[in-house]
């Protein structure tokens, strides 16, 4: 995207002089604004400044055009590349824009931008940056959590009733007795801070109190989405310089669990800033008075996986956003081998939430998905609406057999034992001497994938085995197993030594 601010004049001399901060604030429909400030120089018939928007802070880099009409281009630096977006804006009168953000050469619907003092919407200044320590172990999270998060289904719409639905659901339909706790509440929950500081929920979310204690009541924990940023991704309000306040709210609300988003501090910071912020939020959770679980999501910079624990992560995103398709699930969870040795009881990595029953994806390939984050001793996060569920995606969910294998109290990650084109073996070592086998078909065609016992580690050919997705004991024997998979499916096994 670029951005472009072509000016009309209507009525009005192309003389007006537009240098100045200019606001648009339109409603969420929570109680909050989101906002966009365009903090224009117009000099000798250039426009240069700043624009601020949600996550993201540009810098207006060239102007062009005649007397009706100018284009500006502004940019952000973001890992390693520069971002460009567009608005057309139209001059109303010397006090009024009109701002149309442009996506796929498409204009959405005006909105009216006025002048504000110049201070409005500045960055804040950098917070002090704590000197390099360990954060201690918060004792959680000894194997991978498992719960459910709203992005992945309801997006911006998550709603108090929503949560309570889904509480309701989780409570009764099976999964918080397999292991489904935390109930994560993720971005557009944040509100207002009043005149002390203090956060606030907003008006989709009238008393967190209240909603804490009402999914503890169902035997499940709360979470909430926060970020070390001015502001969230979705421009609601940051923690930035609240670190320590923040962790005191939501312990006084009966928080379990935050995720944490780096994306709306790259106003601000640099990548190398990335482990003192969450340092900050580390300590901050660790001095709050109440053990919850710290998730970075980060994305995999800076070998996260690598000083995570340091600053009292339990988990860390291991990769960018997943989304509900094959390639995307594919390429995530296929890439995740060399991180074997970063996974510990207390401390896992994270491939992203799951997509099982959103829609995007055959019930096959929600199976290769399942099984696959549970060989890599992912958190196994359900990102469906778990309350209208097909018996098929239930059934894939609450696989209790393919649950223990993620939440296997060894704590070791699977690898890859063997590639042969689009067919792979996965390993991994359990508790009590068993062993996971995983045999993937990535291709387009039903295929025949044999394991050579040896090869994974075996000094003798194991002789019993069982299906964990047929839910059948089989018997081995020789010193192969060879098994016909489907296309994008799997065969996931547990083996006896």
């Amino acid at each position: 995207m670029k951005f472009i601010l072509a000016m009309c004049t209507l009525g009005v001399s192309y003389g007006a002089d537009l240098t100045g901060n200019w606001l648009t604030a339109t409603p969420n429909g929570d109680g909050t604004l989101r906002k966009v400030w365009l903090h224009l120089k117009m000099q000798d018939g250039r426009i240069t400044g700043t624009i601020r928007a949600t996550q993201f802070f540009y810098t207006i880099s060239n102007s062009t055009g005649g007397p009706e009409h100018f284009t500006l281009t502004a940019v952000m630096p973001d890992e390693g590349r520069e971002r460009r977006a567009t608005y057309e804006v139209t001059l109303a009168s010397s006090d009024e824009l009109l701002v149309s953000l442009v996506r796929n050469n498409t204009p959405a619907t005006p909105i009216s931008a006025h002048r504000v003092p110049d201070g409005d919407g500045a960055l804040p200044a950098r917070v002090t940056m704590p000197a390099p320590r360990k954060v201690a172990d918060n004792g959680l999270a000894r194997t991978p959590p498992m719960g459910w998060n709203s992005w992945n289904k309801f997006h911006t719409r998550v709603s108090d009733e929503i949560v309570r639905g889904v509480a309701d659901a989780i409570a009764s339909n099976g999964m918080r007795d397999a292991g489904y706790v935390y109930i994560t509440i993720d971005d557009t929950w944040e509100g207002e801070r009043d005149a002390q500081g203090i956060l606030h929920s907003n008006n989709k979310f009238p008393d967190m109190k209240a909603l804490a204690d009402y999914v503890h009541g169902k035997g499940l924990k709360l979470g909430l989405y926060s970020g070390p940023g001015p502001t969230t991704c979705q421009g609601y309000e940051g923690s930035h310089g609240h670190e320590e306040q923040d962790a005191r709210t939501w312990a006084a609300w009966g928080i379990d669990y935050l995720k944490y988003d780096w994306c709306g501090a790259r106003m601000l910071y640099s990548d190398a800033d990335e482990q003192p912020l969450y340092q900050r939020m580390g300590e901050a959770l660790a001095a709050s008075g109440r053990k919850i679980v710290f998730s970075l999501c980060q994305y995999g910079r800076l070998d996260v996986w690598k000083w995570g624990p340091q600053v009292g992560g339990n988990l860390w995103r291991t990769t960018g956003d997943i989304s509900d398709r094959w390639d995307s699930m594919e390429r995530i969870g296929f890439n995740q081998d060399s991180l074997a040795p970063f996974a510990a009881p207390g401390h896992w990595n994270d491939p992203d939430m799951l997509e099982i029953g959103n829609g995007g994806m055959t019930d096959t390939e929600y199976r290769t998905h399942m099984s696959l984050w549970s060989m890599l001793a992912a958190p196994l996060v359900a990102g469906n609406d778990v309350r209208d569920m097909t018996p098929a995606i239930r059934e894939i969910l609450l696989n209790r057999e393919v649950i223990a294998i993620d939440q296997d109290q060894l704590g070791k990650q699977a690898a890859r034992a063997s590639k042969s084109g689009d067919q792979e073996v996965w390993v991994r070592e359990l508790m009590g001497g068993d062993t996971a086998v995983a045999l993937f078909n990535r291709g387009k065609d039903t295929a025949s994938i044999t394991v050579k016992w040896a090869d994974v580690g075996f000094k003798k050919s194991p002789s019993h085995g069982r299906d964990l997705w047929l839910h059948q004991d089989i018997a081995l024997s020789g010193p192969v197993y060879t098994a016909d998979v489907p296309s994008h499916g799997v065969s996931l096994l547990r083996v006896r030594k």
